[in-house]
């Protein structure tokens, strides 16, 4: 599959990485930005083209999928039209920031027959394989509960280091869409739809920027479990990325991608120790399940559907905050 990069700041460098590295599945054909200059470095670096304009981009006959690396506000407005150019495409977490802007992206993908996949890399972890699986087997027996926590350190440097950080417009939210989306995705991934949400935010730690650096919300899911979803930057030190799940037969506790505790009656699941992380390379182990689902004509293992499912809890998340009573996520 041959590939073009839509933004060439960090995320998208790693992106070109990624695909450079897919040998006989993937090659990077082209990256661009509308800063020529820095698409011409990243292009020197993987000695493939350098584009300024995405039309151009969109209008190769060399390109077969695109991987969105723009502000999330953004992803809608360069996901359409590459699908209307006839490309698959991959789009960074979030799919984008409304739903209305993840609907167009799921009707044009309708249209065009293309298929889009939304990153959740830590799907792809063996740890989370494993507890998916004995969820799916009945093992852990009635879900009950289950619990996403992302606990981070983010400077006031980080949101001062770009004009899109902390915005509504752009950014679409603080913590809970841009860190903590992941874990929200894993929790109904594992759980089941989310039914209702009611919930709290703050700004506690930094300044100067227009949305939450803290949420925490509880949620009920379709299936009758209740859960619980934390999310800040504003804990100092911190670097902690948790989700627990808990049935009348079973639990299982995943911190870091490393399984802590998982118990299915009186086995010890873990005995032995847990799986070992793949890091970074989860974000590899998805781009490569999107090139073999395209060629098998199947959907990938994280559609855009399930991105929508994301943005909804976590926009049910912020309404809830706002208007101070339980939410039903769109």
């Amino acid at each position: 599959m041959r590939f073009g990069i839509v933004g060439c700041g960090v995320i998208g460098a790693l992106h070109a990485r990624l695909v450079a590295s897919l040998e006989g599945k993937a090659r990077l054909v082209a990256v661009a930005d509308t800063d020529l200059g820095r698409a011409e470095a990243l292009a020197a670096t993987h000695g493939c083209d350098a584009v300024g304009d995405l039309d151009a981009l969109y209008a190769r006959d060399d390109i077969d999928a695109v991987v969105i690396c723009l502000p999330s506000g953004l992803h809608a407005d360069a996901a359409v039209p590459a699908l209307r150019a006839g490309k698959h495409v991959v789009i960074e977490k979030p799919i984008d920031i409304t739903l209305a802007a993840a609907d167009r992206i799921i009707e044009a993908e309708r249209e065009s027959g293309r298929t889009v996949t939304v990153i959740s890399q830590r799907r792809f972890e063996p740890s989370f394989r494993l507890v998916k699986a004995a969820i799916e087997a009945g093992e852990l027996g009635r879900l009950t509960s289950g619990a996403a926590e992302v606990t981070l350190w983010r400077p006031q440097s980080y949101y001062d280091s770009g004009g899109w950080r902390g915005t509504w417009a752009l950014d679409g939210g603080g913590a809970l869409m841009n860190q903590g989306v992941h874990v929200v995705d894993l929790m109904l991934a594992l759980l089941g739809p989310a039914e209702e949400v009611s919930a709290y935010t703050g700004l506690l730690a930094h300044e100067g920027i227009e949305v939450e650096d803290t949420a925490i919300a509880a949620v009920r899911f379709a299936g009758g479990a209740l859960g619980r979803v934390f999310a800040t930057t504003a804990a100092h030190g911190g670097a902690s990325v948790r989700v627990s799940v808990f049935g009348d037969q079973g639990h299982a506790v995943v911190e870091n991608e490393v399984i802590s505790s998982f118990k299915v009656g009186d086995d010890d699941r873990i005995s032995g120790g847990s799986p070992a992380r793949l890091g970074a390379e989860s974000h590899l182990a998805q781009l490569a399940d999107f090139v073999d689902a395209v060629a098998e004509g199947r959907a990938p293992e994280v559609t855009s559907a399930d991105g929508r499912a994301a943005l909804a809890l976590v926009l049910a998340v912020y309404e809830s905050a706002r208007a101070g009573t339980p939410v039903k996520p769109g």
